[in-house]
């Protein structure tokens, strides 16, 4: 058995900034980047704003076969694994590649290149049975979510354990968890974990209308998303990718590297309950975060800030507050909480990943990112949300939750090393 493990490097390509300083910038100012959506004609949708990442994969390393083989989620993925791994100053040339592995989260795959090519095989639809001859050489690997993987550990030569982890709007979240155990358990010495998502697609922003669960604010998408306010109306889509370095403390240690943060405990639970409902106590959040904190030998009162899921949904946001309450009692109330997809949106699997991003960087700069656009509070959300405004603060223990679909409730906790 090996001990916890260490993020040693941090990579981001996020909405309003490719990178992770640009993501941080963005971030630390308070600066939104919903707009129109303009990768598709959305005029006929419910909600035509998304949170887009404005991104030139040619200009960031990739080749063009390299573009033309993978998927704008897979390229996300590659690149972000490219910028953690030059962060962490380690070199994978000199890695026991047997010891090497890639954990990354999805929760929509490749969606864009299999509607792409469905747009194409079916001219438009028009043909129940569609035509495989048209259909480009990569479309098997569009099919399977592994692909995404499978890219990363190809671009990094790694050798060991790789997963794709899919579980819904904590894919990120629970795709770093899986690495840190891999770490944990003595399987690998290093692993790059994170996850990458990019639905905003037609088929995505049908899906979602149709259960009205995004903005229809589209006059103001600046302020469309607002987490925790008295007058939002659904979430915002969003796109991107985040990877960490994982290592062990040894294996750290051994090469002099700096550390963000310790990965010090994960748990998640199910509501089994119902697909897109929550209950309103939080009950299994609360448990989540309970075992995570029991886990990473954390008392409740020691937690210094939460990033929350904060989707901007009405019952998510109620569900979260209950959830902190009852698992940190009237620490709770002492504690900053702040939503980044007030800024950044909400890219399905990738945000647990940015999220935790986020919270290594908030660790290392000591300031808690805002809530943006947070200006009229929902009386039933009344804890201290941080908003509209980064805040310095001292930390030394962060929380962060994600909430997905089909019932999913996760909760890390990182204590700066």
């Amino acid at each position: 058995m090996s001990g916890p493990a260490v993020i040693t490097g941090v990579g981001v390509i996020a909405p309003g900034g490719v990178g992770r300083e640009a993501f941080w910038n963005l971030l630390s100012s308070g600066t939104t980047a919903t707009r129109t959506i303009s990768l598709f004609d959305a005029a006929k949708f419910r909600s035509r704003i998304a949170a887009e990442v404005d991104f030139d994969a040619l200009a960031l390393g990739l080749t063009h076969r390299e573009v033309r083989r993978m998927d704008r989620a897979a390229q996300f993925a590659v690149l972000c694994a490219r910028e953690a791994v030059r962060d962490s100053g380690i070199d994978l040339q000199n890695l026991d590649r047997a010891r090497l592995g890639v954990s990354i989260g999805s929760a929509v795959g490749c969606t864009i290149g299999l509607e792409e090519e469905y747009r194409v095989l079916s001219e438009t639809g028009k043909r129940w049975l569609v035509d495989a001859k048209y259909a480009v050489p990569e479309l098997y690997g569009y099919m399977v979510p592994s692909t995404l993987a499978a890219e990363v550990a190809m671009d990094a030569g790694a050798e060991g354990p790789v997963a794709l982890i899919s579980t819904g709007c904590t894919s990120g979240l629970d795709a770093i968890a899986h690495g840190a155990e891999l770490i944990s358990d003595g399987v690998a010495d290093v692993v790059l974990a994170g996850a990458t998502d990019a639905p905003i697609s037609p088929i995505t922003s049908a899906c979602f209308d149709a259960i009205k669960a995004t903005s229809a604010n589209n006059d103001d998408p600046e302020h469309a998303s607002r987490p925790f306010d008295g007058r939002r109306d659904g979430f915002v889509l969003g796109e991107g990718s985040a990877v960490l370095v994982l290592e062990s403390e040894e294996h750290a240690a051994r090469r002099g590297a700096p550390r963000y943060a310790t990965v010090a405990g994960f748990s998640s639970r199910s509501n089994a309950f119902h697909m897109t409902g929550l209950r309103p106590d939080g009950r299994e959040m609360a448990e989540a975060i309970t075992k995570a904190l029991t886990l990473a030998r954390v008392d409740p009162h020691d937690v210094d800030y939460i990033n929350a899921h904060g989707s901007g949904t009405k019952q998510n946001d109620r569900h979260e507050t209950a959830a902190f309450k009852r698992s940190l009692g009237e620490h709770a109330y002492c504690v900053p909480v702040s939503s980044i997809k007030s800024m950044v949106g909400h890219s399905l699997g990738a945000i647990g990943s940015i999220e935790i991003a986020a919270c290594a960087l908030a660790l290392e700069k000591q300031v808690v990112p805002p809530t943006a656009n947070l200006t009229e509070p929902d009386p039933e959300c009344d804890l201290d949300y941080v908003p509209r405004v980064a805040r310095e603060h001292r930390m030394r223990t962060v929380l962060s939750v994600g909430s997905g679909f089909g019932g999913f409730q996760s909760a890390m906790v990182l204590v700066k090393s």
